[in-house]
């Protein structure tokens, strides 16, 4: 067995692999940038090395840094994590030569299954069933859009190279083609140093379900059951299960054995995924298409474990080290249901927004059944240079009901402050009637949300709670300050009766020696809050609830089951004369085009005396790896350019002036 593993990857992955190699013996080596010298993975490690400066491509990305470190370090064995040098084929063969293990496939398979064009046609060979598509090389924008015409709308163009949601665009027409195949290219070119892109049939209400094997270096491959992972925004996942809602053991043995034959077909062995696409319209199962081969380990790869029971990682090394799989086919189980919640440090009340900033409050929940893998800290910096993945909150239950009300819970006891995240609209996608029912499609959420996702709507019953709980946290506010010394009076009586404004809504509360009145009716609620406290706690009437709690402008505001709520809380004397108060009316920002988040202003479309159109591009501006094209609101005329490409934007900076 391995002496020493460096692990070439950052985060929560990193933290990951160095849990399962202490838990084997192995010591560990860490690298690092320098946006990355104080992080979690640099601290948990034996020894850490730096590779450079905080852009991936001068540091992380960089081949020759990594193998350096390992040597200097005397590491015999390195780990990829999910694979951030993308797990090329010359990387693997140069720990090769330099005497060092690389933990994932050998050299061949990894060049076989990278390139999305090549492992189609390889999959094709070995009996696997295929996308109908065009595979060959496109020469320019009227050719994608003649291929495109020939396939059938809607198609999907995809870069050769691509992966995590990188580097595709969905066509309807042929005007999206001519919109988007540059867009393909240049962001295949940037993440993956690749810009050749084909173009494919797009299937209707699609499944993402992948098959995730396990291979050794003796001819041994099994497949560890499926996982749906059909929730995803701009292709990217957000939320997988294990198993699938819409799998049979018949389709499960059926997918399975053709992704051992494509892995048996190219010598593949270590862990990794192949990915299909399901039709949802066709109820036999029998619709399944190969996509691509993912040679590595994945970000979902914690559902597989807990229903299986198995240790991904381990079973990499342990393979790396030339040692048989200790299971066969028949051993493989499924044990409940697993699901795992990404969570991103994006704003879902702001169009998913990227996030950046300082983790002012970090405190992931801590429950039975329920997993938190995660690289960051209380004070982290989420850095513009890396994912904006914060964490994965993974919940184990014995059906997919009881996992995914475990989501529901530990979503509301997961606290976060400092930098936007997408907490709440996770919260609201467990509580979605269709997500609960299992019938989902990679089209759920821009389905689901077409108006944008402004939190989750809260039941009559939720809203009582909440009001009661908006009244106790006021009453012990008041009470402390009655306590303050040096008032006018020297007894100041704290009257028991509260009116909550709650959406709109008022609801009277009165705690009437330790009996709670809400509305008329009694509650019961056990809570052992103190003031300050950001997280309320409590049982009421059974269950369980917690609240995040916060003193603003004013009001108190409340976060639960995925929604924040602006909370009044008044005496009944005041509350008679609060339809009074004047609103304040948020001034008209329709002049201006804000930057909607930190990053580099690629492309300018427009000068001053242009005249615009409603929906017209103005700019796009790149941030974490991805174009986002900004659109002007309405009619107008470009008053002022303030910036231009190529230069750095901060959060809402003017762009663009009118007229």
């Amino acid at each position: 067995m391995f002496k020493k593993i460096l692990v070439a990857n950052r985060g929560e992955i990193a933290c990951r692999v160095m849990r399962t190699a202490r838990n084997m013996g192995i010591a560990t080596v860490a690298v690092y940038s320098d946006a990355d010298a104080r992080a979690p993975h640099v601290l948990m490690a034996d020894e850490a090395v730096r590779l450079g400066p905080a852009p991936a491509a001068e540091s992380y990305l960089k081949a020759e840094l990594i193998l350096l470190a390992a040597k200097e370090t005397g590491a015999d064995c390195i780990h990829p994590g999910y694979g951030f040098l993308s797990e090329r084929e010359s990387f693997a063969r140069a720990c090769a030569e330099a005497g060092i293990a690389f933990v994932g496939p050998p050299p061949n398979a990894i060049a076989a299954m990278g390139d999305k064009i090549e492992s189609k046609k390889l999959a094709k060979a070995a009996g696997v069933n295929v996308v109908p598509g065009y595979l060959g090389d496109i020469a320019d924008t009227d050719e994608a859009v003649k291929i495109a015409g020939e396939i059938g709308y809607p198609v999907m163009m995809k870069a050769s190279a691509g992966g995590g949601g990188k580097g595709m665009r969905l066509a309807y027409s042929e005007q999206d083609v001519r919109e988007g195949f540059e867009a393909t290219k240049r962001e295949g070119l940037a993440s993956f140093g690749d810009d050749r892109v084909f173009i494919e049939k797009f299937i209707l209400s699609p499944r993402h379900i992948e098959i995730q094997l396990i291979g050794d270096q003796h001819g041994n491959v099994l497949y560890l059951n499926e996982r749906e992972c059909s929730i995803q925004r701009r292709h990217q996942k957000v939320v997988e299960e294990a198993p699938s809602p819409f799998v049979t053991p018949k389709m499960r043995k059926a997918m399975g054995e053709q992704a051992v034959a494509l892995a048996q077909a190219v010598g593949y062995y270590s862990a990794g995924t192949v990915e299909l696409i399901v039709s949802g319209a066709d109820t036999t199962g029998e619709s399944f298409y190969f996509l691509e081969m993912n040679t590595r380990l994945q970000v979902e790869h914690p559902v597989t474990e807990e229903i299986t029971g198995l240790d991904l990682v381990e079973l990499m090394i342990r393979v790396a080290a030339g040692e048989k799989l200790p299971l066969s086919q028949d051993d493989v189980k499924i044990d409940g249901w697993s699901v795992e919640n990404r969570v991103y440090a994006e704003d879902p009340y702001r169009g998913f927004l990227p996030s950046t900033g300082r983790l002012v409050r970090y405190s992931p929940p801590y429950e039975e059944g329920v997993r938190v893998d995660d690289g960051v800290v209380e004070g982290s910096e989420i850095s513009m240079f890396y994912d904006p993945m914060i964490a994965k909150l993974i919940t184990h239950g014995a059906t997919r009901e009881e996992a995914i009300d475990k989501q529901i819970g530990a979503l509301d006891a997961f606290r976060i402050e400092g930098i936007g995240h997408n907490i709440d609209f996770l919260s609201a996608l467990m509580q979605h009637p269709r997500f609960r029912s299992g019938a989902i499609t990679t089209g759920f959420i821009a389905e689901e949300y077409t108006e944008g996702f402004h939190g989750a709507p809260a039941s009559p019953e939720l809203k009582r709670k909440l009001a009661a709980v908006a009244a106790l946290v006021d009453l012990e506010r008041s009470e402390r300050a009655a306590c303050i010394s040096g008032q006018l009076a020297d007894n100041i009586e704290v009257a028991s009766e509260r009116v909550v404004l709650i959406d709109g809504e008022q609801i009277h509360v009165n705690d009437e020696e330790g009996e709670l009145i809400v509305d008329g009716e009694a509650m019961e609620l056990d809570s052992d809050w103190q003031l300050g406290d950001p997280l309320f706690v409590a049982e009421i009437d059974g269950a369980p609830l917690s609240v995040g709690v916060e003193r603003k402008n004013g009001a108190w505001k409340l976060t639960a089951h995925g929604a924040s709520h602006r909370v009044e809380v008044l005496p009944p004397h005041v509350a008679q004369y609060r339809h009074h108060m004047i609103e304040k009316i948020p001034p008209d920002m329709s002049r201006f085009l804000l930057a909607p988040m930190p990053g580099l202003l690629t492309r300018l479309h427009v000068s001053p005396g242009d005249k615009v159109e409603a929906g017209q591009p103005l700019a796009v501006v790149e941030a974490m790896k991805m174009e986002n094209i900004l659109r002007a609101e309405k009619a107008g005329t470009v008053k002022a350019a303030n910036y231009a490409a190529g230069d750095s934007l901060a959060v809402d900076a003017t762009i663009l002036e009118f007229e």
